[in-house]
Parts: C-alpha cells; structure tokens; sequence
C-alpha cells in the first residue's frame, strides 16, 4: 500500500510529513510526498526549493521503506495531489492544516479544504505542535 503527504515547506507540511513518515513506517507502506506549486509567484515560500528538497530527498532516502518526492508546477495544487493520490491510490492521504476564521475559509480557497473534501481515499488533517 501506499500513503500520499501534500507537503508545503512550512511547518504544515513538516507536521504532515511527520505523520506521514509514522504511518508509512507503521504499516510496511510506500510513501509518496507531492510538494506542488501553483507557479504564479516569483517565490513559493510554500514550494522546498533545491536546499529544500534536498533535505527532504534526504531523509526520505534514509527510511528504510520506499519513498519518493514529486514536485511539480500546476495551477491548482489541489488538483496535482489528488491526482497523485488516484495514480498510487493510496490508503491514506496526509495535509498539513493552519488555523483560519470563518471568514477567512470563505474567502480563501483552501487545498486543505479540497483535499478533505475531494480525495477518493481517507484523509488526515495534522496540525503542528505548538
């Protein structure tokens, strides 16, 4: 089996791939970590650039289960992990989430969001440790 972590170079996405590490390391999994980029920015905070992915590349090497990091250029992120998550059909999908208001979950699309609500697999929501 498979697990799929939506991975941000934030803590959002170190907590998800955490999660994800245990959960792939638990059950003898393949884990496959999407970090996406809408590319419409100059710099994507968001998206692990070289030094960046490397250290995940890194780590991701050292497990000792197969593990591989995809990157890509999308405009919708959302729709570049679910479509991942449906050519590895994974038996769990992990996205880190951030705290937001009301207000602000109207306003602003969210991947989270649509991960949760779209993906044809379950999902984890993992927030980081305070």
């Amino acid at each position: 089996m498979t697990v799929v972590v939506a991975y941000s170079n934030d803590v959002y996405g170190a907590a998800a791939l955490d999660y994800g590490v245990g959960l792939a390391a638990e059950g003898g999994d393949r884990l496959v970590v999407v970090n996406a980029t809408r590319g419409d920015k100059l710099v994507d905070d968001r998206y692990a650039g070289s030094a960046a992915s490397e250290d995940v590349r890194a780590r991701l090497e050292a497990l000792p289960f197969e593990a591989e990091l995809r990157q890509s250029i999308s405009p919708d992120v959302a729709d570049e992990v679910l479509a991942v998550a449906q050519e590895v059909q994974p038996r769990m999908l992990v996205v880190g989430v951030r705290h937001r208001t009301p207000l602000g979950k109207l306003i602003m699309g969210s991947v989270a969001q649509r991960l949760i609500l779209e993906a044809h697999c379950p999902v984890v929501a993992v927030k980081p440790t305070r």
